[in-house]
């Protein structure tokens, strides 16, 4: 979206909620007391990956894999915070977007009777991340970053994906994903 736009959108939506007298309207002064920043952007992929590698390998060591899903979908994804989140996984064709957290589990875990085998669960022994670039919105309030991450399989072997990863802070101040798309690469074969 235009900058301009941007801004004056969000402008116009702040002082909207000051004349509503919302509770909202502190949400988004704090959001801008204390704005996103890239090395917070960098620090939560970090982490993200990191419980992938987790959940794989509480899977391998027949741990409960499902609730290591759990905790790592509530630590980094806005599922029950209010907030909307827009994720399209990689490897998902007949159920392509995942709009609440029972189907961003069974993306990462797998699930009888769909088209989910586990992805999480793979196992990967690292995630390593390439950043295009990372846009804050001017007010500190969202963070978009694009670019090339690579799962590392148990073989050594790495897997490119492309992703766009969008985030927020919650009210403790923490980042959660808003938007998560990734595909694999286009070929031309």
């Amino acid at each position: 979206m235009n900058k301009f736009v941007y801004a004056s959108a969000l402008g116009a939506s702040t002082l909207a909620l000051a004349a509503c007298g919302s509770d909202e309207t502190a949400s988004v002064s704090a959001a801008n007391a204390n704005p996103i920043t890239a090395e917070e952007v960098e620090a939560a992929q970090k982490a993200w990956g990191e419980g992938i590698v987790t959940i794989g390998q509480t899977f391998t060591d027949e741990g409960d894999y499902r609730q290591t899903a759990t905790d790592h979908i509530n630590t980094h994804y806005a599922y029950g915070d209010d907030a909307t989140v827009l994720f399209k996984p990689t490897l998902a064709a007949e159920d392509q977007f995942r709009e609440n957290f029972d189907e961003a589990l069974s993306y990462f875990v797998g699930k009888e009777g769909t088209e989910d085998g586990g992805f999480a669960i793979a196992p990967f022994t690292a995630v390593r991340w390439e950043n295009n670039g990372t846009v804050i919105d001017p007010d500190g309030d969202m963070a978009v970053a694009m670019g090339n991450y690579y799962f590392t399989g148990t073989d050594g072997s790495e897997t490119k994906v492309e992703y766009s990863f969008a985030y927020e802070k919650d009210d403790a101040g923490d980042l959660k994903i808003v938007l998560h798309h990734s595909s694999l690469p286009f070929s031309a074969n």
